[in-house]
């Protein structure tokens, strides 16, 4: 059943954008925005997470994250050049990619502290920083959807769909906490919603790259998917796992997540 919604989504989708990639990338590039954007209007109506809950929704992101980057990434590479390498250079690319980024660009964690050149440390507020270590963790799920819409669509929906039922929480997670610390709403919901155009950003770009030098595609899946990784491994895990309190529930989390792509990803046989 789910399938022959994928597939009909799929040929709905090339019906509207008069089969023009950038048009599906901008779609679904919007539509990842939104659903960040939701999740961080939350910060609305709540006045701080339930117990354990940024712990379960930073854990089912990684669970996704996690599958995606070899079901809808790393795999297709491999598939669609019959070789491990341009996947394998890729992957490294885009490990590098990231961890240049994490030693450049100043930002902060909610657990793990400040990241980055020390002298940036003082010079931007701790709310700017948050923001921006949430920024670095979009930029690859926004790759890895704008990549793979390039190298299949129904492939490229699947993982749309699963990066923005992930994107709900991360909004919440994003703009939750600094409502509390700021002790406002409306500047909080509107850092959350500048990460997930901020991905949205990053879906146009991957696509528009890769349609452009599409020779390029395979390494583009691997460096997609390898940023994913390391994203998920450096940053995530070590922040779920920060403590013994929340263990079993960030497990449930991670998972979840990862059941869900995997169901979603099989749909598509």
């Amino acid at each position: 059943m789910l399938d022959g919604f994928i597939t009909g989504l799929a040929e709905w989708i090339l019906e509207v954008s008069n089969g023009e990639i950038m048009w599906v990338a901008f779609y679904a590039g919007l539509f990842v925005a939104l659903m960040t954007s939701l999740g961080a209007m939350v910060a609305i109506f709540a006045k701080r997470l339930p117990e354990g809950g940024v712990d379960f929704s930073l854990a089912f992101a990684a669970g996704v994250m996690i599958v995606a980057s070899f079901t809808s990434l790393i795999l297709p590479a491999i598939e669609s050049t019959g070789s491990f390498t341009p996947a394998g250079v890729g992957i490294a690319l885009g490990i590098a990619l990231i961890y240049l980024i994490d030693r450049l660009l100043p930002h902060e964690h909610l657990v793990k502290g400040y990241e980055g050149p020390k002298s940036m440390k003082d010079r931007l507020r701790k709310v700017w920083l948050l923001v921006i270590a949430v920024i670095i963790h979009n930029l690859p799920e926004g790759m890895a959807v704008g990549t793979s819409l390039v190298y299949n669509l129904e492939v490229g929906l699947v993982t749309t769909i699963a990066i923005g039922i992930q994107d709900f929480p991360k909004g919440t997670v994003v703009s939750l906490p600094l409502a509390t610390l700021q002790r406002k709403r409306l500047q909080p919901i509107a850092m959350g919603v500048l990460s997930g155009f901020a991905e949205m950003a990053m879906v146009l770009l991957g696509a528009y790259f890769f349609t452009l030098f599409s020779w390029l595609l395979p390494y583009g899946l691997g460096l997609a998917g390898g940023a994913m990784l390391y994203v998920t491994v450096k940053e995530m895990i070590p922040e779920i796992y920060r403590g013994e309190k929340n263990e079993t529930l960030a497990s449930l989390g991670f998972f979840a997540g990862f059941y869900v792509m995997l169901f979603l990803d099989s749909m598509l046989g």
